[in-house]
């Protein structure tokens, strides 16, 4: 990073885009829990103070710090770590 010019903005995330409805569905399967979704008018209310940062349209991308520092993600992406399950290991 020392090499990147002043004031970039890097970003290290390896997936790019995923709604969170997704993250929730794959989170839901392996926890046996229905998913259901819940109006951006009430995020606040059920989520508590994450529910604006869930009702937010802001996907991530680290194509800037790919280039700058020839960085390649080498981890499984967030869906293929949730799938290993041992977030889920009982």
């Amino acid at each position: 990073m020392e090499h990147t010019p002043a004031g970039s903005r890097l970003h290290a995330v390896g997936d790019e885009g995923i709604p969170v409805r997704r993250i929730a569905e794959r989170i839901g399967d392996h926890l046996h829990l229905p998913v259901t979704s819940v109006p951006v008018e009430q995020s606040a209310e059920h989520f508590g103070w994450l529910g604006p940062i869930f009702a937010m349209d802001t996907p991530a991308s680290s194509a800037i710090t790919r280039k700058l520092m020839d960085w390649h993600p080498a981890r499984p992406g967030l869906l293929a770590d949730l799938d290993a399950g041992h977030y889920f290991a009982r």
